[in-house]
């Protein structure tokens, strides 16, 4: 069974739509700032056509990206000390989740 292409018929490649979803997504940008931003970069975009975007491409790529991203545990803990080395006092620390995993 072959996939959907969900940019068929897009004016824009993939990448540029998927680039300035992420941005305003992952981001605090208005989109009149990332339409800046791209005018910068050379494309001409209106603001509605990002939101647009992110209305039809925002609820697929968080799909497709959450497989991806690593799970985290709720409860950390740091584990801290001061240690000497060549006789001058340093700061160690690191935090560790509940499972042991730093």
């Amino acid at each position: 069974m072959e996939k959907e292409n969900i940019f068929k018929w897009k004016h824009y490649q993939p990448d540029i739509i998927v680039l300035a979803v992420r941005w305003y997504l992952r981001y605090n940008l208005s989109l009149r700032d990332l339409v800046e931003m791209l005018e910068e970069r050379g494309l001409s975009l209106v603001h509605k056509t990002i939101m647009r975007w992110v209305h039809q491409y925002g609820p697929e790529l968080n799909e497709r990206i959450r497989k991806h991203l690593k799970r985290t545990n709720d409860s950390w803990r740091v584990d801290e000390t001061y240690i000497k080395i060549k006789g001058e006092n340093m700061y160690l620390y690191r935090a560790i989740d509940s499972e042991g995993n730093t």
